[in-house]
């Protein structure tokens, strides 16, 4: 029989201790899926928090033109008298409309991946079920 190396042991196919091995390997496996199912979820959290962040500064910014154009009695963009301020204003607003929805659109990618995620989490949990009731009846 051929023996192989693992580590400072030598090993025969077949023995118990590749069994460990292979229960070692597939119980990282399983930590290795839930972390990065926690990580895509903390991900889709932050990004989340960021979009509401963008929302409330957008609605802050709106308020603060109303206030300038009522101040100023000039509510059209392109007249010559507008405020700078609410001109200013008015372009951070539509930039962070743009930005909530190139994260709205990352927002989907990432759902996707978590789902994917999570499919191999109970894929990978249910192997490492699976071969902890074999050794049990073993």
């Amino acid at each position: 029989m051929s023996k192989r190396r693992a580590g400072r042991f030598q090993v025969e196919p077949g023995s118990r201790i590749t069994g460990v091995m292979r229960m070692k390997s597939r119980e990282s496996l399983v930590r290795l899926k839930e972390f990065q199912v926690n990580e895509k979820r903390r991900q889709l959290q932050q990004l989340q928090m960021m979009m509401s962040e963008f929302e409330r500064m957008t609605k802050d910014l709106e308020s603060q033109i109303v206030v300038e154009e009522k101040k100023s009695g000039i509510s059209d963009p392109n007249h010559f008298a507008y405020p700078t301020f609410a001109k200013a204003a008015r372009q951070r607003a539509d930039n962070l409309q743009v930005s909530i929805k190139e994260l709205k659109m990352q927002e989907e990618a990432l759902e996707l991946a978590l789902e994917e995620m999570q499919a191999e989490y109970a894929r990978a949990s249910a192997l490492e079920e699976r071969d902890s009731g074999a050794r049990a009846r073993a």
